[in-house]
C-alpha cells in the first residue's frame, strides 16, 4: 500500500507541472508586456482610440487628438515598431491604421473594462 503522503504528493507534483506547461516562455511574456506598453500612455491610447475608427494621416490625427504632429509622429513611430499601426500611402500623404482585428479588439475590451467595471 502507497503512503497517503506520497499520494498527495504525487497529486500535488502533477498539479504543478499542468499548471507550469501553461504559464508563457520569456520571450512571449517579453511579447505581450510589449503589447500592454502600447497601452500604458495616454496619448498613443488616444491616437489608438481614433485608429480603431478609421485610417488618419498625421494632420487629421493632430487636430483629432489635440497633440503637436511632432508629438503625432514620435507616438506613431512607436506604435509602428510595435507593429500595431500600418501605413498607406496616397501621394505625398501617408495614412496609418490598425490593420489586425485582434488588436482593435483588445483595445476595445481593455475600454469597457473601465466604463463598466
Amino acid at each position: 500500500m502507497i503512503p497517503y503522503n506520497e499520494i498527495i504528493e504525487h497529486i500535488l507534483n502533477c498539479y504543478i507541472m499542468m499548471i507550469t506547461s501553461s504559464i508563457l516562455s520569456e520571450h512571449t511574456a517579453a511579447e505581450v508586456a510589449e503589447l500592454f506598453r502600447a497601452f500604458s500612455d495616454t496619448s498613443r491610447v488616444r491616437i489608438l482610440s481614433a485608429l480603431a475608427q478609421q485610417e488618419f494621416n498625421v494632420t487629421q490625427l493632430a487636430l483629432a487628438v489635440g497633440i503637436s504632429e511632432s508629438g503625432i509622429s514620435h507616438h506613431l513611430r512607436s506604435l509602428r515598431q510595435m507593429h500595431l499601426v500600418q501605413t498607406r500611402r496616397d501621394g505625398k500623404e501617408v495614412y496609418y491604421r490598425i490593420e489586425d482585428k485582434h488588436i482593435i479588439a483588445l483595445f476595445q475590451q481593455g475600454v469597457d473594462h473601465v466604463k463598466n467595471g
